[in-house]
């Protein structure tokens, strides 16, 4: 046989053979079967109310111990501005209290069914490591792992990487370059529509990141500047049921409450006489939300008379730092709408 018969033999042979064993790029990669298949589970949220089944959490420990008795008038707290750490409470961090509060929280969530994936120690001094939401967001097939803006956070994305790996979760996209991107500056509203901030935590560059990463999975990103210094969105916008959500109207900007309302969103508004502060609570399910009530007694009646169960926690000791419930969570898998 010459040369040029065996080489088309073998190309023969070679077509055969990706004809049989070739590329398979159906079913997609967040397909309820092939995440099963491959990853063990389906991964990945598409909403912010879907019934919560993993969440990313940090219990608090001596990443705190950086903070020390150093006040700053200026901020209305404690801080460092050579090491980059602040904590902005009236006192000094209890850790025995704010792991208590951190341990009553976890047991709640475990109560309704949610798994909780630790993160399991701290990068060093990463005292503010409890707020997982900030570092990793929870999206269609698997997470994003952001890259936070302000120094003494930043070294939270390897521990939180390191228990994404741990769980077998996805990671689809890490931010990189001169992005940053807090997940508390973003919010799903349906399955195909989120909103993000544009703020000193959710940069020029990291906003195109995640748009980029979000628009390969057919979802599609608003862009909501924030006033001032406000920096996360889930302080002034959060849903608690599947067209349901409560706002802080001084603190959004006119078009996207008209958005919203001509979405037909039902707004619930934040009392004036309740601390800011009570937004910051997390949907469980649709129209199930936990909360510090007890704090919160306005807005907890608002819910309740729009239909919304409201479960209550006592989490001051963790608030005092500066983030709570919400900050406090990163889910990893929620139900589909």
């Amino acid at each position: 046989m010459s040369t040029n018969a065996a080489m088309s033999e073998h190309e023969y042979r070679e077509n055969k053979f990706f004809s049989i064993f070739g590329s398979v790029p159906e079913p997609p990669f967040d397909d309820a079967h092939e995440q099963t298949a491959v990853w063990g589970r389906r991964w990945g949220c598409s909403s912010d109310v879907g019934r919560l089944r993993v969440v990313l959490m940090h219990r608090p420990g001596e990443e705190l111990a950086i903070v020390k008795n150093q006040p700053m008038p200026e901020i209305g707290g404690f801080g460092d501005p050579k090491q980059g750490w602040y904590w902005m409470g009236r006192t000094l961090p209890d850790l025995p209290a704010m792991q208590r509060a951190h341990d009553d929280y976890t047991r709640l969530l475990r109560s309704e069914g949610v798994e909780v994936v630790l993160v399991e120690q701290a990068a060093p001094g990463a005292m503010k490591q409890i707020y997982t939401r900030d570092s990793v967001i929870g999206v269609p097939g698997g997470a994003i792992v952001t890259r936070l803006a302000r120094r003494v956070r930043r070294g939270e994305e390897l521990p939180v990487t390191r228990a994404l790996a741990r769980a077998g979760c996805p990671i689809l996209g890490t931010l990189h370059g001169s992005a940053v991107f807090e997940g508390g500056g973003f919010a799903f509203i349906d399955a195909k529509t989120a909103v993000c901030t544009q703020s000193v935590a959710c940069n020029a560059e990291g906003v195109r990141q995640i748009e980029t990463l979000l628009a390969g999975l057919g979802v599609t990103l608003l862009k909501v500047a924030m006033p001032g210094y406000r920096i996360h969105i889930d302080g002034s916008f959060l849903m608690v049921d599947v067209e349901t959500a409560i706002v802080n109207v001084n603190e959004l900007p006119y078009p996207f409450l008209a958005y919203l309302q001509q979405r037909g969103i039902r707004l619930i508004e934040l009392p004036p006489e309740d601390s800011p502060m009570s937004l910051n609570c997390l949907a469980i399910a649709p129209g199930r939300v936990i909360m510090h009530a007890n704090r919160s007694p306005r807005l907890a009646d608002r819910l309740d008379a729009a239909g919304i169960t409201v479960l209550s926690c006592d989490y001051e000791p963790v608030e005092l730092g500066g983030g709570g419930l919400h900050c406090s969570t990163a889910p990893l898998v929620r139900d589909p709408i």
